[in-house]
């Protein structure tokens, strides 16, 4: 019998975990996207990866939610400010089924518990990151781990997450079950609120960022910030950001960050979940966060420029003339 497993959100990320997930005979995935573009070409051509792997993978691909099928697994990859859209549009899926996010920043699980319940939420955390070269193909740009754990820590849940970190590992896409992933989940939260935004208000890859000194000590001490949040709120990182920051200046020098990929389409970033979700977490624990605070700031306000409506995240047709 197959596992069923909905990919929610088929761009960048999710179409690297549904292509992988696909090569297993004992799955079955759909995906579900808003893009139409990007559906017709799945379906028509199969979903292909280039870049770090190259693969073509052949599933099914909808933007009608009233098509999919129940699933055994959900794994949703929409940007934080979708999640709830989203995840009330798929969540009939999921009666029988377990939703993993694999999102950046924090309080997604959060969204998605409160659509399907708490006990069959999966709190996760991803590192492998790519880009959309067009529909239907899309650029594995890094690789890296995935981890996986119960929401609220809730124990009872454990099959499930072994089970779901098993299919992804055999589908090459390598990921580690934990009772507790919330240290994994903010060592990828404050090494993404450390560099993201920086590229994204610079125009710089990742690695410019860290040639760059002022810029370098900035992120030290955005880190710094948000592990004096961490630890108010009793998390204890599983890795040394810092040390990922340098690694990842030397493996991926030339790498776009998912927010500088947002600035260059003009479109709405994820720094409310990110940056933002350190100030508010912050403030909920009683630690001062100047640093994110500006950065929120700073990046909202190039978002305004864009002509997004900060209130509801909408565009302003009346300012996209000239938009590049």
């Amino acid at each position: 019998m197959s596992t069923r497993i909905c990919v929610v959100g088929c761009g960048a990320v999710g179409s690297l975990f549904a292509a992988h997930l696909a090569q297993l005979e004992e799955t079955e995935v759909v995906a579900y996207d808003l893009s139409r573009p990007h559906v017709e070409a799945i379906n028509r051509d199969g979903l292909r990866i280039v870049g770090q792997v190259h693969l073509v993978a052949r599933l099914r691909a909808t933007d009608d939610p009233t098509e999919l099928p129940p699933c055994d697994f959900g794994v949703v990859a929409t940007k934080g400010y979708a999640t709830a859209t989203a995840i009330a549009a798929t969540a009939h899926c999921f009666a029988n089924g377990y939703v993993a996010s694999v999102q950046n920043g924090v309080g997604n699980e959060d969204v998605i518990a409160a659509h399907v319940g708490p006990a069959r939420v999966i709190l996760g955390t991803t590192f492998p990151a790519g880009h959309l070269l067009e529909p239907g193909v899309v650029a594995m740009d890094t690789g890296g781990d995935t981890w996986l754990g119960p929401f609220g820590q809730d124990l009872s849940m454990m099959d499930a997450v072994v089970r779901l970190a098993d299919l992804m590992t055999r589908s090459g896409m390598p990921t580690k079950a934990l009772p507790d992933a919330r240290g994994a989940q903010w060592t990828k939260l404050v090494f993404n609120a450390a560099t993201n935004p920086l590229g994204a208000l610079t125009g710089l890859t990742h690695g410019e960022v860290c040639d760059q000194p002022g810029l370098r000590h900035l992120v030290s001490a955005l880190i710094t910030e948000a592990r004096a949040v961490a630890g108010a709120l009793g998390i204890v990182l599983d890795g040394d950001p810092e040390a990922l920051v340098d690694h990842a200046a030397v493996v991926a020098h030339g790498h776009r960050a998912s927010m500088l990929q947002d600035v260059d389409a003009r479109r709405r970033t994820e720094i409310e979940s990110l940056n933002g979700g350190i100030s508010a977490l912050g403030r909920y624990c009683g630690v001062a966060t100047p640093l994110n605070d500006t950065i929120v700031a700073l990046v909202e306000g190039l978002e305004v420029s864009f002509g997004i409506d900060e209130g509801t995240g909408l565009r302003d047709a009346s300012k996209e003339k000239g938009e590049r």
